[in-house]
């Protein structure tokens, strides 16, 4: 079986298609100067694009995992992240606290899903 990568860079690939699973990076974005509910929403259209290119979408997300800076932010997340769910195909998924990797960064998310 062959591992479909994409966009390969030296230190990771973004997204990664292995036997019908499609395996992606965690997903920060781009605008780091925007609220949380800015940045979150720019993660899930990232999440949406890099699913389409692997052959998926966002109702055959297996698994989501959300790293956010602060946890008081917790709810002003979740109304973005509900507004985006497929109902009846939400994800499991866990959501904690973390110092990213950038101070500008305020969420990230890695999400595995079917093809």
């Amino acid at each position: 079986m062959t591992i479909e990568r994409f966009d390969v860079g030296a230190r990771m690939s973004e997204m990664a298609v292995h036997s019908g699973v499609v395996y992606l990076a965690g997903q920060v974005a781009d605008d780091g100067s925007q609220d949380i509910s800015g940045q979150t929403a720019q993660v899930l259209a990232a999440i949406d694009a890099l699913l389409a290119r692997g052959g998926s979408d966002k109702s055959k997300i297996l698994r989501a995992q959300i790293y956010i800076a602060d946890l008081a932010e917790f709810a002003a997340m979740n109304a973005v992240w509900e507004a985006w769910v497929v109902p009846g195909h939400t994800p499991p998924r866990a959501t904690v606290e973390a110092k990213l990797a950038r101070p500008e960064w305020k969420i990230e998310i890695v999400v595995t899903a079917a093809q």
